[in-house]
């Protein structure tokens, strides 16, 4: 149950989506019942009668950072960094933060980076799986570099070269339409199915929505690396539950109505501010929280989701609500099918 291999399969490369659906909505949707055991194929589109009145939707609003700049380094080779730190409230002129690096070699201390806009940086502390601390040096701060220049930081299985044209698809498509606070460096994958149109026909349909606060941090990126999967070290994210959201499910789980959490990022939150009575605690914090099988959850009965990569924290967190086998049987379907996986992939209901 806890052997890391247990989250491993194989997936074809053609599988991996390399850009969005052409509509939101227009991705396949997997439907999983725990209780059946049943597997049924939709499309997202279907979502408001699949669901029951009553059913509340919670999602995240977190609004993605376009944290990801191209330069390069004194010798002119090529180097990516990916800025995962939000301001620290410093004016332009300088400018410290760390950030994910990729290059053909690693930077050294004391190396410099050179970027658009007359940004400079130098490399003041390395760090673990690829992190380092750059000093960013320029008229303009970072954060209005990002903002003007960045590109969004889609994950490395998503091919994208410097000038690639698909830097402005990914601007729009790696952002749900319910983001607005400003922090993550991931998109919370799951919320990028829904339109305004599916959102008005789910409230017709007599299905709430509430919203959370996850901001993805770069925990996100950690491969597993202990075999023992309950070892690993997720990393600290923060996270804000407003008043009302927290009044709004505990009154749904009193009526006996099902709380859906769209996306891992919403389970996490939630499951860390339950009291274990049925109910959610407002207010800020970080979590840490990793949920494996055997995990009993106190507030989400049911979750919508994308596939997630072999052995990683997602996937141990699908399985833990859904059961390992369902989940690997579920997987193998959408395989045969030929359903598109990861973050620009399709998604899976699981009630």
């Amino acid at each position: 149950m806890f052997d890391l291999e247990t989250y491993n399969y194989s997936l074809p490369k053609a599988l991996i989506a390399q850009e969005p659906a052409s509509e939101r909505d227009a991705a396949r949707l997997l439907c999983v019942e725990r209780l059946r055991g049943h597997i049924s194929d939709h499309l997202f589109s279907d979502l408001p009668h699949l669901l029951q009145p009553g059913d509340l939707l919670v999602v995240n609003n977190t609004r993605v950072v376009p944290a990801r700049l191209f330069g390069r380094k004194e010798t002119g080779g090529s180097v990516e960094i990916l800025v995962l730190e939000s301001s620290n409230g410093n004016e332009p002129g300088s400018d410290t933060r760390w950030c994910l690096l990729r290059s053909s070699k690693r930077p050294k201390k004391g190396s410099k980076l050179f970027f658009e806009s007359g940004i400079s940086g130098e490399v003041t502390r390395l760090g673990e799986d690829g992190l380092v601390q750059v000093c960013f040096q320029g008229k303009q701060s970072i954060d209005e570099i990002l903002e003007e220049k960045g590109a969004m930081p889609v994950p490395p299985y998503i091919k994208r070269e410097s000038r690639d044209p698909r830097f402005a698809i990914d601007r729009e498509r790696y952002q749900t339409i319910f983001s607005k606070k400003r922090g993550a460096v991931a998109a919370p994958t799951a919320g990028l199915h829904f339109t305004e149109k599916l959102v008005e026909r789910l409230r017709q349909r007599g299905i709430l929505l509430a919203e959370v606060t996850l901001h993805v941090g770069c925990g996100t990126f950690r491969p597993v690396r202990t075999r023992d999967i309950r070892k690993h070290d997720l990393g600290a994210e923060d996270y804000v539950i407003e008043s009302g959201t927290a009044k709004t499910i505990s009154e749904c789980k009193s009526r006996g109505r099902r709380v859906i959490a769209v996306g891992t990022t919403v389970v996490r939150t939630l499951e860390t501010a339950a009291d274990g009575k049925g109910k959610v605690n407002p207010g800020t914090g970080k979590t840490d929280l990793l949920i494996t099988p055997g995990y009993r959850f106190k507030i989400v009965d049911g979750l919508i989701t994308n596939f997630h990569l072999p052995r990683s924290s997602l996937l141990f967190l699908v399985c833990a609500f859904a059961g390992t086998e369902l989940i690997k049987r579920a997987y193998q379907w959408a395989i045969e099918k030929a359903y598109r996986f990861y973050s620009y992939g399709d998604a899976m209901l699981i009630t």
